[in-house]
C-alpha cells in the first residue's frame, strides 16, 4: 500500500503572518490539539496593504483576531471565506467580520442533525451564519487575485475548498490535511461523498495544497492518490474483520488502529462507521438495524467485494 507522505515537522510561530508565496500569508492560531495538530491556519490572500481575502478565520479567540488584524494592517478585507462550519475554522468569523466590515461567504450554516460533531473535540459552530451562501464555482476577485470555490462534501456536507487561480493553489480546509487523514463523521459526514470529492481533486491540476491544519502539500496528486489508497485499505480491513466474526465496531477498532491516541478513538469509530455505511450502500455489507456504532454488521453473502 502507498504510504501517505505526511509532513509533520514544519516551521511556524503562533500569531505571526508567515509569507508562503507572493500572494499568500498564514497566521496560525494557538489552538493545538488532537484534531487541530499545531493549530488552525488562517490564510490571507493578496498583497500587503491591498484588497485581501481571508480563508478560514479560525477559532473564537480574541488573540487570534488581534493577530489577524495586525497582519491585515493597512489592507482592506473584501471577502471572508469559510471552508466548513467546525469551530476551529469559523468560530472567529463573526468577530473578524465586525472588525473588518467584510462579508462572510460559505456553503451555509452547520447542517441540522449532525450528531457526529459531538464526538469531535472542536465540534460544530451552530451559531455561524454566512452573509452569502455559495456553492461550487463561485468566483471572487481582488487586486491581482482570483479565488473560486470547489465543493468537496465528505468531511461535512457543506465543505468547500478554495482555488487561487494565479498560483495554482488550493486551500483544502479539512478535506486534505498534511499531517493526518480526515475524520468522516456520520450522519452528515459521508464516505461515499468524500471518495467522490477525492476523484474530483484528481481531475484538477493544482500545484500546491494549503490545508487549514499542517504544512503545505507540494505534490498534490500523489498525495490524493495515497489518501484514496488508504481509504481502500480501510475497506479491506473492515471486510477482513467481518470475515473473522468481529461484527461490532468496538471489536474491530483494537485490530485496526493499534497504538492510536485514546483521545482519537471516538473519531476512529466514526470513520469505521462511515466506511461501513458506504459498504452497505454498495451492497457488500448489511446491518441488523439503522447503522450506528452499536450495530451488528455482517457481510452480504455472494457480494462481489
Amino acid at each position: 500500500m502507498t504510504e501517505i507522505p505526511f509532513v509533520k515537522d514544519f516551521p511556524y510561530a503562533y500569531g505571526e503572518a508567515a509569507p508562503l508565496s507572493p500572494l499568500i500569508r498564514r497566521v496560525i492560531a494557538k489552538n493545538p490539539g488532537p484534531y487541530t495538530y499545531t493549530g488552525s491556519g488562517t490564510y490571507l490572500i493578496g498583497r500587503a496593504g491591498g484588497a485581501l481575502a481571508v480563508i478560514d478565520p479560525g477559532p473564537d479567540d480574541e488573540s487570534h483576531v488581534e493577530a489577524l488584524m495586525a497582519a491585515i494592517g493597512g489592507g482592506r478585507v473584501t471577502h471572508i471565506l469559510v471552508t466548513h462550519t467546525h469551530r476551529d475554522h469559523c468560530g472567529g468569523a463573526h468577530a473578524l467580520a465586525l472588525r473588518t466590515g467584510a462579508p462572510l461567504y460559505a456553503f451555509g450554516p452547520h447542517p441540522e442533525g449532525d450528531a457526529g460533531a459531538a464526538v469531535i473535540e472542536e465540534g460544530a459552530d451552530r451559531e455561524f451564519r454566512p452573509h452569502h451562501l455559495i456553492g461550487d464555482g463561485a468566483v471572487f476577485e481582488g487586486e491581482g487575485w482570483t479565488v473560486s470555490s470547489v465543493a468537496t462534501p465528505g468531511h461535512l456536507s457543506n465543505h468547500l475548498c478554495f482555488d487561487l487561480k494565479e498560483e495554482g493553489a488550493l486551500f483544502t480546509g479539512d478535506h486534505i490535511m498534511g499531517w493526518a487523514t480526515t475524520v468522516i463523521a456520520p450522519p452528515d459526514g459521508s464516505m461515499g461523498d468524500y471518495l467522490s470529492s477525492l476523484e474530483k481533486l484528481l481531475e484538477r491540476q493544482d500545484r500546491r495544497y494549503y490545508p487549514t491544519h499542517g504544512a503545505p502539500i507540494e505534490r498534490p496528486l500523489p498525495f490524493v492518490r495515497a489518501v484514496r489508497a488508504h481509504r481502500r485499505m480501510r475497506d479491506g480491513q473492515i471486510l477482513d474483520q467481518l470475515l473473522k466474526g468481529r461484527a461490532r465496531i468496538g471489536d474491530m477498532l483494537p485490530h485496526m488502529y493499534q497504538g492510536l491516541d485514546r483521545r482519537l478513538h471516538g473519531a476512529a469509530a466514526l470513520n469505521v462507521l462511515a466506511h461501513l455505511i458506504r459498504l452497505i450502500e454498495i451492497g457488500a455489507v448489511e446491518a441488523d438495524e439503522a447503522p450506528s456504532p452499536r450495530s451488528l454488521f455482517r457481510l452480504v453473502r455472494g457480494a462481489d467485494v
